[in-house]
């Protein structure tokens, strides 16, 4: 009975020992998804600087709802700063009018989440100097 626990516990550590990985002497591969956004970013010297405000309709909450709509704006080409009120229901984006379209800046909300729950109204657009 001795023999077999010791046995048994010798196997396990032995299992233990070989079956780790060294995973300290690799080098982390890039995410993809985060290169893929970092390529897409327009120069920081917006062409044809604008800003756009407008209402978002169906936001439930500020972490999920705004703050997942304000990310989807600041990840999109062309934009410098995009920023979401919760409490106002409202959003405001510096973005390149070379690169994007208000219509553009209402879809990538409108397409957020299941893509029936947030609506843009009272879109208003400003030519930054």
């Amino acid at each position: 009975m001795n023999f077999t626990k010791s046995l048994v516990t010798c196997g396990f550590v032995a299992t233990l020992l070989f079956s780790c990985k060294d995973t300290a002497s690799k080098p982390a591969a890039p995410d993809t998804k985060e290169a893929a956004v970092n390529e897409q970013k327009a120069p920081a010297v917006p062409v044809k600087p604008e800003t756009a405000s407008f209402r978002i309709d169906g936001m439930s909450c500020a972490i999920g709802c705004a703050k997942t709509i304000e990310t989807k704006l600041s990840k999109m080409n062309g934009v410098q700063k995009a920023t979401v009120d919760f409490d106002k229901k409202q959003a405001t984006v510096e973005f390149d009018a070379s690169v994007l379209t208000p219509e553009k800046l209402t879809q990538a909300v409108e397409s957020t989440g299941d893509g029936t729950t947030y609506k843009v109204s009272n879109m208003k657009t400003n030519v930054k100097a």
